[in-house]
C-alpha cells in the first residue's frame, strides 16, 4: 500500500509503527524499513521481512540528540561534537546502549548505532511516533538498497503496512559509521561522509 505524505498519510504510518507494524519510508540515503526500535517483536519482524538472520546490530533513526541520549549510557564529548556538526546527516554514531534498547537491536554487543536523518519526512514520522525507528536499508538481504517507492512496493507488498511515497536524498552511499573506543574515534565504515571530513572535526581517527 502506498502511503501519502499528507497529514493523514503520515498519521497512518505513525499508527502502524505504534502498533508493531513495519513501514518503508524515504531517508537522505535510501528507503528504510521502519519499526519501533524499542519493540523486540517489531524488530524481529524486520529481520524476517528482509530475509536476514538475527544476530547483527540494527541502526536506529532518531529525531534529535535528545532522543539519542535516551538510548545510551554515555555520549562521549568527541562523538557529541561530530553529532553537532553532521546531524541531521549521514553519520551513524555507535554508543553504549542503555537498558531500554532491546538485545535484538544491539545483537548483544551492548552498543547501538544512532543517527538523525537529513530528511524531513523521516524526522516527522519519528517525532510523531515518539520512538526511535529502525533504519535498516529497504531491501531483501543480498540485494541493493532501493530509492524508488514503486520498486519497494513491488518487492515487499503486503509484507509491510505500507510505503511512504517520497524522494530519497541524493546520496548513493550509506551512512558513515563511527564509534569511540579507549579514547579514540574509530571509523567503522566510510560512507557518505569521508574520513577527512571526520578528521576536520574530531582530529585523529582510527580506521577499522
Amino acid at each position: 500500500m502506498m502511503i501519502s505524505t499528507d497529514a493523514s498519510g503520515i498519521e497512518s504510518a505513525v499508527q502502524a509503527i505504534k502498533h508493531g507494524g513495519i513501514i518503508a519510508f524515504p531517508t537522505d540515503t535510501y528507503f528504510a524499513l521502519g519499526a519501533d526500535g524499542l519493540n523486540s517483536s517489531a524488530v524481529e519482524s524486520v529481520f524476517t521481512t528482509k530475509g536476514r538472520n538475527p544476530g547483527t546490530p540494527v541502526p536506529l533513526l532518531v529525531h534529535d540528540s535528545v532522543m539519542a541520549e535516551s538510548l545510551c549510557t554515555e555520549f562521549p564529548e568527541p562523538l557529541r561534537e561530530l553529532a553537532d556538526h553532521f546531524w541531521p546527516g549521514a553519520l551513524t554514531i555507535v554508543l553504549p546502549a542503555s537498558d531500554v534498547v532491546p538485545a535484538v537491536v544491539t545483537a548483544d554487543t551492548r552498543t547501538v548505532g544512532v543517527r538523525v536523518p537529513d530528511h524531513a519526512i523521516a524526522r516527522n514520522i519519528i517525532e510523531l511516533a515518539g520512538v526511535p525507528i529502525t533504519g535498516t536499508s529497504c531491501n531483501l538481504t543480498g540485494r541493493d538498497p532501493e530509492k524508488e517507492a514503486i520498486v519497494v512496493e513491488q518487492i515487499f507488498g503486503d509484507a509491510i503496512a505500507g510505503c511512504v511515497v517520497g524522494l530519497c536524498g541524493d546520496s548513493t552511499a550509506p551512512s558513515t559509521v563511527v564509534s569511540y573506543v579507549h579514547g579514540e574515534i574509530v571509523l567503522l565504515r566510510t560512507g557518505a561522509i569521508d574520513a577527512e571530513s571526520i578528521q576536520n572535526i574530531a582530529g585523529d581517527i582510527v580506521a577499522r
